[in-house]
Parts: structure tokens; sequence; C-alpha cells
């Protein structure tokens, strides 16, 4: 906390929140999860404009984590949520939990509660033994369940791993095909649920000016730094690294936004 407010008194206005998973933050020095303490705590301090929160694994997304984001204005509704695949027995054989039935149940549940929530996601193609049915199974969970972001990655055999060991290799070609085919689906999603913000407004942080396009660029909150999109917006006045501001999105560049502070 006191680095935190350190940071703030330095000027900094967001606080990113990451681990390897932070759901489990607080089991060494607690014995249980106190990720909903410390996000409390943080939202008290005064300047601080964000908090961002990034790897909650899905097995330990309590409705106490849930319910500390949808009830605090700090906390952007932004949950990185690594599940790696949805076939059960592929999460058996990475030592993950869980099932396609509760991870839908899971989304569902944080999309009720927080409906401007965004959702993004880390994927795995090809772990040794994935048949055609379960990379189906995959493909047709990521159309269902439309993240707001995603990102894909072909296996990779690496040495001294438990899994490189295993026998059911699947060929490198087949893993890298399989990645490609999940983010041109993910490309079709992101592409439509990016054009719905024309005509929004979002709070953005400025990030720094383009002498090149006369205009600044930054990130909505709906953007983790350096993983996600930013935005591009002109200003009748002079802006600084670090503000924040109101942006009405008037138009779609891929995986960016154009628009004008108002």
């Amino acid at each position: 906390m006191e680095e935190a407010k350190e940071l703030v008194d330095g000027g900094v206005k967001e606080l990113i929140v990451v681990a390897q998973d932070t759901t489990r933050y607080g089991e060494d020095l607690f014995g249980k999860c106190a990720l909903p303490a410390l996000l409390t705590s943080l939202s008290k301090i005064e300047g601080l404009e964000w908090i961002r929160v990034l790897y909650l694994y899905p097995e330990r997304l309590s409705d106490e984590i849930i319910d500390t984001f949808a009830n605090n204005d700090k906390i952007v509704k932004y949950m990185d949520i690594p599940i790696q695949h949805c076939n059960s027995d592929i999460l058996r054989r990475m030592n993950r939990r869980g099932s396609k039935e509760e991870l839908t149940a899971l989304i569902t549940k944080i999309r009720e509660k927080i409906p401007d929530v965004v959702l993004r996601t880390t994927l795995i193609t090809g772990f040794p033994g994935e048949t055609e049915e379960q990379f189906s199974e995959l493909s047709e969970f990521v159309k269902e369940m439309k993240f707001d972001r995603l990102g894909c990655f072909a296996y990779s055999q690496e040495e001294g791993t438990p899994a490189a060991e295993f026998p059911d290799q699947v060929d490198e070609e087949i893993r890298k095909k399989r990645g490609e085919i999940i983010m041109e689906q993910q490309y079709n999603i992101f592409e439509k649920l990016n054009h719905d913000n024309i005509g929004k407004t979002m709070r953005c942080v400025v990030e720094g000016y383009d002498g090149y396009t006369d205009s600044y660029y930054g990130r909505t909150w709906r953007d983790a730094p350096d993983i996600d999109g930013s935005v591009s917006f002109t200003c009748g006045y002079e802006l600084n690294e670090g503000d924040f501001v109101d942006v009405e999105i008037f138009d779609v560049n891929e995986y960016d936004l154009i628009g004008e502070v108002i």
C-alpha cells in the first residue's frame, strides 16, 4: 500500500495489479485470497483513477472477487482470464481444472453481474493429444463466448517440461494452423465489437502526441497497455501525458479507435 501511495503521489493515475494468478494473492500471508480487500484499500487512495487487474485464473475467480469488480468504480471492468482451453481432457493434461460447462457458467455470471465488462483470454492450440474434435469444440466455444480480447498461441514443445514427453505430440504445422483459425475467428468477432463503439464516449488516458497525424494517442479503460488496441484523438486544447479525458468515438481502424475529446 505504501508503494501504491508513493506512485500516486508521484503522478501515477493507473495502477496495474499483476501476478501469474492474482486470485491467489494473500494465500501465503493470510491463508486465504485477500485480493478483494487489497483492491478495496487501493481504491481509497485519493488521486487514483484506475485500478487494472491482470491474470485471474477461472478456477479461483470467486463471487467475492466478481462483486468487488462490479461495485467499485475505480476498478476498470476488464478481466484477463487465461482459460487455455475448454475441453476437460485437455485441461486435465495441462494440470488445470474445469470444464466447458463450468467456464460457460462463469462467463455468463460475470456478464450478468458486470454488463459492460471486457473479457480477455489466452488459448493454446495443438497441446499434446488435442484431436480434431477437441479443437472443433474450442473453436465453437470461441464463437459462442465472443471474448472482447483474445490471444492464441500454438503449443511449443519445450525441453524439460512434462508435456514435452507426452507421446501424442501434434504436428507443428497443425498446431500453427489451428491457432490461425482461432485468431481469424476472433478478428471477425472483434471487428464487429469494435464497430459497436462508434458513437460512444469513453474515458481515456493520454499516452502521447503524434506530430505526423497532429493527434494524441492513448488507451480507453477497455485496453491494457502493450497488449490491446489504442485510440487516436484530437483535442482543441493542449494535453499532457497521463491526463484523463472523455473521447467520443467516431471511427475505427482495425484494432484501434478514432475520436475527439468532448
